[in-house]
């Protein structure tokens, strides 16, 4: 089959599409699926060709924007001076391209570069008036960012009130806050036992962490922040490296790695020095940042549109190590996905010694070719997770194998594997055809990539997976348990699966020891008080694939009672709002199974709620039946979960996103400046609090429903810096 070339303007729209999903990938989601050097790569083409088509301009394109990392649960405010992003590169040929640029800019007058650590966190903006802290907000999109104050002051290496008394009355400084390795790896070994997905690094933890709602999370999760640039009006002296020094003084953390160097022979030393002694730092690195020192100097070169002509990044390459494949065994997950493991000569790698590393799936390790012996590379995708991502010798480097990183997809040389000089040729890995932990025969559904063991009523690590989601915070909430409480019970015979929580004593869990009475009475109380948590949180409980508590909570609204569920037709399922062929298919399959519908009949006799009373007793009114309803901003009589469930409970639907069909705003203080655009240009109506609450009769307001002649929205005052 012959394909047809793309024609320019065909690539750069399927770029701008691409890169979009990635830029929301990353910033949103922090859920990278491409390695940065690849996004870069992408970005650089996409320039390219716009530049060679000025006629092809797009004001939105991703060429044109920093990435966004706005969460709308926190008030937007706008930057003083925009954080604009750094150009980059992975080799060392443009940082001498660089070096010439700016003396060229500088008509060859002698000039320092200042040599940073590139720190992996997240960017932090810092105001400071009269030597005190009174605003942290993110970089956001460059242009406003998310107000992270309360969070940011449980950071206890940010200075609330600064030492000395030479500090400029007003200034804002620019950093990274960070999660320590130590506090990183014990994250997420706290969410292994409670089999929570793990963060891929210590950047996507840092950034999950500070956006919390949660202060208190925030300060338990020890976060760190390093500060790299000072901005204002009234600088201590004229260059960059002096000023950090200074704020040094007054409390802030400053990296001593920091050097100034006056030749590009010295650079380079620099890069060679910390490409090497970067895996002994405290917490993440992924390169180097050369900055002009003198800061008039970075005044007269100026900015591109997107980045200072007075800085580059330097970043490295992901660290690979050799080592001798000993053997590939199997976890069986929760769920039954079935991860295959390399269990490896002990090798050090960015810092730690690395024995275990992922091999994905079956097809991944046919890609491979792997055999027990071979010499393979490992690499930690992230810098944390290892990953296997090639064999030694054979294949000429050029020759391409998916190798998984911090974004997934990223391709490296496929080598040819030998064996260890002197070893017998090893068996080949071959993936297993029945389950390691109970026998079952492995399926993989159409479409996946993972082998799953379908025996989810015996096989072992898949009931004690569905015990500790049952007793979730989001499905029946038990705090009194957890997985390893879990795991003792299933150890002892106490429980072999959900139903029999409720049949625990504190006799059974004591056993007969009178020093655990308290903590055992605690546990069935808690389970005791589960049996109020409504329909919609139980049907989530239960586990059933793919059916989310999002979607769950739909469900139970739709049918009412789990009698009308079970007894609903394909067809009939489908109508509910989110669910589509393979979820209606999964809850059938559940129901049809009679192991399934054994445990749900005595989680009924035991009293747990298989009808949706709630929505019931709150329904006080129809006012909002059928209108779909965007909530934004911040609120000052209730929190916009209320809201979510006040809107529920009066017939009204929640939507994250205002689009054609939503019927209005619930807009608080602070609304994001996007939305009120996007709803002036779509005719929505902004709604009030005041408003609102009128509407549904508890003000003495006279507000109606909106009708379909909306209303001009005046702007909601934000708190702005003038730019």
């Amino acid at each position: 089959m012959i394909t047809t070339p793309m024609t320019d303007q065909e690539q750069i729209l399927a770029l701008r599409s691409e890169l979009h999903q990635h830029n929301y990938n990353y910033y949103v989601k922090n859920a990278p699926t491409i390695s940065d050097r690849e996004f870069d790569e992408k970005m650089h083409l996409l320039m390219q060709l716009e530049e060679q088509h000025p006629e092809l301009y797009d004001a939105n394109s991703p060429s044109q924007r920093v990435g966004s990392d706005l969460n709308h649960e926190f008030t937007q405010v706008r930057h003083r001076y925009p954080m604009l992003s750094l150009a980059n590169t992975y080799n060392r040929d443009d940082v001498q391209a660089f070096y010439d640029r700016v003396s060229q800019g500088l008509g060859g007058e002698p000039f320092d570069i200042c040599c940073e650590l590139k720190f992996d966190g997240l960017s932090i903006s810092l105001i400071y008036e009269h030597g005190k802290l009174v605003r942290a907000v993110t970089r956001g999109d460059g242009e406003q960012g998310d107000d992270v104050t309360a969070n940011v002051k449980t950071i206890r290496s940010i200075p609330l009130v600064l030492n000395g008394g030479d500090w400029p009355d007003n200034f804002e400084i620019r950093g990274e806050v960070l999660m320590p390795w130590q506090s990183f790896e014990e994250l997420n070994r706290q969410r292994e036992q409670a089999e929570e997905p793990l963060f891929a690094n210590p950047r996507n933890a840092a950034s999950g962490t500070l956006k919390s709602k949660n202060s208190a999370v925030v300060a338990q999760r020890k976060l760190d922040a390093y500060f790299y640039y000072l901005l204002g009006t009234e600088l201590p002296t004229d260059n960059h490296y002096d000023n950090l020094q200074r704020v040094a003084a007054w409390g802030f953390k400053v990296s001593d790695a920091m050097r100034t160097v006056s030749t590009l022979e010295e650079v380079m030393d620099y890069i060679d020095y910390w490409d090497h002694e970067r895996s002994h730092m405290p917490v993440a690195t992924d390169g180097i940042v050369l900055k002009v020192n003198s800061i008039a100097q970075q005044q007269r070169l100026g900015y591109t549109a997107k980045t200072p002509r007075w800085a580059i990044a330097y970043k490295f390459q992901a660290e690979r190590a050799l080592t001798r494949l000993n053997e590939v065994t199997y976890q069986v997950g929760r769920t039954g996905a079935i991860t295959p493991v390399a269990n490896m000569e002990p090798v050090l790698l960015s810092g730690t010694i690395v024995k275990r590393a992922s091999l994905h799936n079956e097809d991944y390790i046919r890609t491979l070719d792997l055999h027990v012996g071979d010499m393979v590379y490992v690499e930690k995708a992230g810098e944390i997770i290892p990953q296997v991502v090639g064999k030694a010798e054979g294949f000429a480097s050029s020759s391409p194998v998916v190798a998984p990183s911090a974004r997934a997809g990223v391709k490296e040389p496929r080598e040819r594997s030998g064996k260890e000089e002197g070893s017998a040729p090893g068996e080949p890995v071959s993936f297993p055809k029945t389950c390691p932990e109970c026998g079952a025969t492995l399926v993989r559904y159409e479409g996946e990539a993972a082998h799953y063991c379908p025996n989810d009523a015996c096989c072992p690590p898949q009931i004690k997976g569905r015990i500790e989601h049952f007793i979730s915070r989001d499905a029946m909430n038990i705090d009194s348990l957890g997985p390893e409480t879990v795991a003792d019970y299933y150890e002892r015979g106490l429980i072999h699966n959900v139903a029999d929580l409720y049949e625990l004593t504190v006799a059974d869990i004591t056993g007969g020891n009178a020093s655990r009475e308290r903590s055992a009475q605690r546990v069935v109380d808690g389970i005791a008080a589960s049996r109020q948590v409504p329909f919609g949180r139980v049907l989530y409980a239960l586990g059933i694939r793919f059916v989310g508590k999002v979607t769950a909570k739909a469900i139970a609204r739709h049918f009412g009672s789990f009698d009308q569920l079970v007894s609903s037709s394909s067809d009939e399922l489908l109508a509910v709002d989110g669910v589509g062929e393979v979820i209606a298919q999964s809850v059938k399959s559940y129901f049809s199974q009679p192991a399934n519908m054994d445990i749900v009949n005595r989680l009924r006799n035991y009293g747990l709620q298989f009808e949706n009373r709630e929505v019931a007793d709150s329904q006080t009114s129809k006012v909002l039946d059928g209108k779909s309803i965007v909530i934004s901003g911040t609120f000052a009589h209730h929190s916009r979960e209320e809201y979510k469930e006040i809107i529920e409970a009066h017939g009204g639907k929640n939507v994250s996103s205002i689009s054609a069909k939503t019927s209005f705003v619930l807009a608080g203080d602070n609304m994001g400046p996007s939305k009120q655009e996007k709803a002036r240009q779509l005719g929505i109506s902004l709604v009030n609090e005041s408003e609102f609450l009128a509407m549904l009769g508890e003000s003495g307001g006279k507000a109606q429903p909106p009708t379909s002649e909306t209303k001009e929205a005046q702007p909601t005052q934000l708190d702005l810096f003038d730019m």
